[in-house]
């Protein structure tokens, strides 16, 4: 079961009031086929931990490993994959869909 944004949102809070380095991750764009949609959520720890979901497959592991770059820089990024991406197959978006996902710390 996918939690809620409220429960993603109020998560990462209690992350940060805890001390921990966190990453809110955030579909800002869809075209084609697309598993989630524009405004899902995904949060990610600076130890790997996560709640919600931007995509399912090896994109939500992509956006997992930038997020730990996002964290560390404190810079935001915007990561984009899709079927013309040669990493389409591998990132699980083979269904001909593309997704952009802003990547941004939560301060």
């Amino acid at each position: 079961m996918l939690s809620t944004d409220t429960d993603i949102l109020a998560t990462a809070e209690a992350w940060r009031e805890a001390g921990r380095g966190v990453a809110l991750a955030t579909v800002i764009e869809t075209w084609g086929s697309a598993p989630r949609p524009v405004g899902s959520h995904l949060i990610i720890d600076q130890e790997g931990n996560f709640l919600g979901s931007v995509s399912g497959g090896c994109v939500e592991g992509a956006v997992i490993a930038e997020a730990a770059d996002v964290i560390e820089d404190g810079k935001p990024r915007v990561l984009e994959f899709g079927v013309a991406d040669e990493t389409a197959w591998r990132v699980g978006l083979s269904c001909g869909g593309r997704i952009r996902v802003l990547v941004e710390p939560v301060a």
